[in-house]
């Protein structure tokens, strides 16, 4: 056997030790790139971003090894390199997964192995963020980030403070303050997604929140990708902060999920009224599983939802089907989804029956799930808005 066969052989053999079989950095399984400067097994997609760092990869089934190489990988290796490298990685901070966008993986390998920013040695969050520039308030970040206007699509600049002694987020209007905030948030029901797509930049970051029982977004982003990934995690510290005072006896492994979320299913739908026989229109979808509501707007990038609806059980008189619509007035689209709650039905048409089967598959996930104390008042709450 020649050595470039017995060192592929090896490779394949270390790859499949248990701490090896998923990408060290986004956790894909059977990552089959090795980054043999860090000794860590990695995917196709991370071991682009440390090509692009200038680190070392190589393809462990294409590539040629020379024996010193294959030995250091033997010696090295994920379990090896993340108790060193993520040693000291706070509870809050977001780990990307392999579906994430890419300024979230890039920024989780460069804090990683670039700026060591968990070995222990250094703290994170930054010294910008624990606090003030007299030294004096923990939990205090500020900075300018691009703010979509709420009546157009225009960004522009705007100061933004969080305070995680306060539990808020501001922002203003103007770089000069005295004329006061033109929002403070709550990070009670504050959750941050990255939406690079929809928001038409690399770093879009979405911030939704509750006004006076509607739900608003904003549409935010910064130039510099740290930066956005640093206000992201920012927010995610100031809203475990939160957890931990509302729910005092709560674990990191019940209160870490509640941080933020991702949203199960968005996409466009056409929509008629309550006696189906109105005009369809067509309207952006976001489902929140977390909170059980499927809410709807106008564009995708509005400020402020049109309206929202309560995705309960069906021991609670709430049901999801396929349907064919009764009546076709103004709607282009064939492909049917009906929602049930105890008050009406909600008729909505897809363009594609794919999308008609990934709207179903979505729903009937949350109408499975058992509902939660929480979920009665945001029920109640709903209904008392209609």
């Amino acid at each position: 056997m020649s050595n470039c066969e017995r060192n592929k052989k090896i490779l394949l053999e270390l790859v499949k030790r248990p701490g090896n079989r998923r990408c060290a950095d986004c956790r894909a399984p059977d990552p089959d790139w090795a980054c043999y400067k860090l000794g860590v097994f990695v995917c196709l997609n991370c071991s682009g971003i440390h090509r692009s760092l200038s680190s070392r990869v190589k393809s462990i089934k294409l590539d040629f090894w020379e024996d010193e190489l294959v030995e250091f990988m033997e010696s090295e290796g994920n379990t090896n390199a993340q108790a060193s490298y993520e040693k000291a990685v706070p509870p809050y901070y977001y780990q990307p997964q392999q579906n994430d966008h890419l300024v979230l993986r890039e920024q989780w390998i460069r804090a990683k192995y670039e700026r060591m920013e968990f070995t222990g040695e250094t703290k994170y969050p930054p010294l910008s963020y624990t606090t003030d520039f007299v030294g004096l308030i923990p939990g205090f970040y500020e900075g300018m980030l691009w703010k979509k206007g709420k009546e157009n699509t225009q960004f522009l600049k705007r100061k933004f403070v969080l305070s995680e002694r306060e539990f808020t987020l501001t922002y203003f209007n103007k770089e000069n303050e005295s004329k006061g905030p033109k929002a403070v948030i709550p990070i009670k029901d504050l959750n941050a997604t990255f939406q690079p797509e929809k928001i038409g930049h690399p770093h879009g970051l979405q911030i939704t929140y509750q006004d006076d029982n509607h739900t608003r977004n904003l549409y935010v982003y910064h130039e510099s990708p740290e930066e956005i990934v640093t206000w992201y995690n920012a927010i995610r510290a100031a809203r475990y902060a939160y957890l931990k005072t509302a729910y005092p006896t709560g674990s990191d492994e019940e209160l870490i999920p509640k941080i933020t979320r991702k949203y199960l299913k968005e996409g466009y739908m056409e929509k008629t009224g309550p006696l189906q026989k109105e005009s369809f229109k067509k309207r952006w979808f976001i489902l929140d599983s977390q909170n059980r509501k499927l809410l709807y707007f106008k564009g995708q990038l509005d400020a402020e939802e049109l309206g929202v609806i309560f995705i309960g059980t069906e021991s609670n008189g709430y049901s999801v089907k396929e349907c064919v619509p009764k009546h076709a007035r103004g709607n282009k689209w064939k492909c049917g989804v009906m929602v049930e709650t105890p008050e009406r039905q909600f008729v909505f048409t897809c363009e594609q029956e794919r999308e008609q089967r990934e709207w179903l598959d979505a729903l009937r996930q949350v109408l499975s799930r058992p509902m939660a104390p929480q979920d009665y008042t945001i029920e109640a709450n709903i209904r008392y808005k209609r």
